[in-house]
């Protein structure tokens, strides 16, 4: 018998996602204004996670539960070392380390994993959906705000999948037939509002370095107006 998890989920979270998307940094990320060294830092911590969450799954890609919502089109691991690379360059696995937040959520994951893998459904829907979502508008914001031609948002892109519409609604369909019951589902539900509280967490991470660096460049704009008598517009974007 159907719970329904896909509905459970999508309203047990409302408040959580609400909550995420109004972080001082996803703001800020939506109104156009990203800091290349912050986002790049973003990247980062989401390989690590990732990493984790895909090496979990393939885990227990044999699992009753895990293996109807296993799709490795959606997997993100690679698409992140691109973005590694053209931001740190071809030795980026020796410029990059996890953060203490971005550890613990690893941690997390890892933990269910070996523990109660069917809340690995609640990581899964979190992110992943979210980046089916709002790939390609924050792909574009991305791109404009950094002043990107070509590389830096391959995070975004997702190749081997045609219809991203067509796709999150089979998604949903897979997760509904899933063979959990109530208690089941309601765990799950409540390890998503933790998994959102974990992301909350790697934006406000980020917050102090984005405010640092905007506050240094309208420092700037306004030392140069003063000495040079500039007309210079005001900010739009950080790079």
């Amino acid at each position: 018998m159907s719970v329904n998890l896909a509905t459970k989920l999508r309203e047990g979270t409302k408040k959580s996602h609400t909550m995420a998307e109004n972080v001082g940094f996803v703001k800020c990320f939506l109104k156009g204004v990203v800091e290349k060294k912050s986002y790049r830092k973003l990247v980062t911590n989401l390989y690590y996670v990732y990493t984790a969450m895909e090496e979990e799954m393939v885990k227990h890609s044999n699992h009753p539960v895990i293996s109807k919502i296993y799709f490795s089109e959606l997997n993100r691991k690679e698409s992140l070392e691109q973005d590694l690379q053209f931001y740190y360059g071809p030795n980026w696995q020796e410029e990059i380390e996890i953060s203490p937040v971005g550890q613990a959520y690893v941690d997390r994951i890892r933990e269910i994993s070996a523990t109660e893998p069917e809340l690995m459904v609640a990581h899964s829907y979190t992110r992943y959906l979210g980046d089916l979502s709002g790939g390609q508008i924050l792909k574009k914001i991305a791109q404009r705000a950094m002043n990107l031609d070509e590389g830096g948002t391959a995070f975004y892109e997702f190749p081997t999948i045609q219809d991203e519409k067509a796709f999150k609604n089979m998604y949903r369909a897979a997760m509904d037939d899933l063979p959990v019951d109530e208690a089941t589902a309601e765990r799950i539900v409540d390890e998503a509002n933790d998994a959102f509280g974990m992301n909350m967490k790697l934006f406000n991470e980020l917050e102090g370095n984005l405010v640092k660096a905007i506050g240094q460049m309208l420092f700037n704009t306004l030392t140069r107006r003063r000495t040079k008598g500039s007309t210079e517009p005001g900010l739009a974007a950080v790079e």
